[in-house]
């Protein structure tokens, strides 16, 4: 049995909680705060709040670590995301880097290839959603390769830019399809 002594303050804090708290859970654990005070055992105060016993028994440790703080309702962890931060870095390279130096014979990835990419080589099974929501979080853009004027064949640079020169010093010509 857990030991509840309260001073009068504390219970009058607790009465004011329980009669004027918007949510039902802070009030419920404030009763059950007040009953223990009182000496009334735990599974009795389960009873009359329907709860179990074992739940009875947190409310109470949680007023004897944090007082009130401790009666409100924490939020739930939820499901860790598959696709943690971590990988941010390594899915963010594969991008850079394109499909074709991953081994996959794409010519520009998708958040589908991706995510069947992550499923490969991570063994990470998601969907083409959470990789997308993954991507924006992350601020991974997905892009389709371009020419690059530095990556181009000088010679035929050259050869482009003197016929360019060519067009650009003659008249227009009209040519006629007939």
């Amino acid at each position: 049995m857990i030991k509840v002594l309260l001073t009068k303050d504390e219970v009058a804090e607790l009465q004011e909680l329980f009669k004027h708290s918007p949510q039902r859970a802070v009030r419920d654990r404030a009763q059950a705060v007040l009953m223990a005070a009182e000496s009334r055992r735990r599974g009795q105060i389960a009873q009359d709040l329907c709860v179990t016993p074992r739940t009875v028994q947190r409310w109470l440790n949680a007023w004897i670590e944090q007082k009130e703080a401790g009666l409100e309702p924490g939020k739930p962890p939820g499901k860790l995301p598959l696709l943690g931060a971590k990988l941010a870095s390594r899915i963010r390279q594969w991008v850079i880097d394109g499909p074709a130096a991953c081994g996959v014979k794409f010519a520009n990835w998708t958040h589908q290839t991706l995510a069947e990419q992550a499923g490969r080589v991570l063994g990470i099974r998601v969907r083409r959603s959470a990789m997308g929501a993954f991507c924006r979080r992350h601020d991974i853009r997905l892009y389709r390769p371009t020419y690059r004027y530095l990556r181009g064949d000088p010679v035929r640079q050259a050869t482009a830019r003197a016929e360019l020169a060519e067009l650009k010093k003659g008249p227009i010509r009209m040519r006629s399809y007939s």
